[in-house]
């Protein structure tokens, strides 16, 4: 599970994510530079930290590195929200709170994405398996004919 971003990690990492392509230390700072006063080996040490731990990769271009994301910010999200209900002693619980606190607009989007969730992964059937299966029409065992009407072999 990762560790929360720090405050300066993850203004660094929302541009990395929002851009969405590979970023350099320099496309980094002068962004940053628009919100507060901040050295260019500050953002060097942040960006190089993010690649130590693993949420960003990098690839050498000319003298600089340039910077991806590993992961997405939907991903580290959910990673977060796992790991507190998980720590939990009543996990149960803690999602009615979680659920709580959720706005109309959160509540909505938690539907459409079971909605989702359901569609794409749906739950097995819940018959036991150890049930025998009802024997197909038209099979041997039934002594039915196939599709073309012919008894089969």
């Amino acid at each position: 599970m990762p560790r929360p971003l720090g405050e300066l990690e993850d203004a660094v990492m929302t541009r990395v994510w929002q851009w969405n392509r590979p970023v350099t230390v320099r496309e980094v700072l002068e962004d940053l530079q628009q919100e507060r006063s901040i050295a260019y080996t500050t953002v060097m040490t942040v960006m190089d930290n993010l690649h130590q731990k693993g949420w960003v990769r990098r690839e050498v271009e000319g003298r600089a590195y340039r910077y991806t994301a590993v992961s997405t910010r939907a991903a580290y999200a959910a990673a977060l929200m796992n790991e507190g209900w998980a720590q939990s002693d009543n996990p149960a619980a803690a999602l009615v709170a979680f659920f709580g606190m959720m706005s109309q607009d959160q509540r909505e989007a938690l539907n459409d994405a079971i909605r989702i969730v359901q569609r794409d992964n749906p739950l097995p059937d819940p018959t036991p398996a150890s049930a025998p299966a009802a024997p197909e029409q038209g099979t041997e065992e039934t002594g039915g004919t196939g599709a073309t009407g012919a008894r089969e072999r």
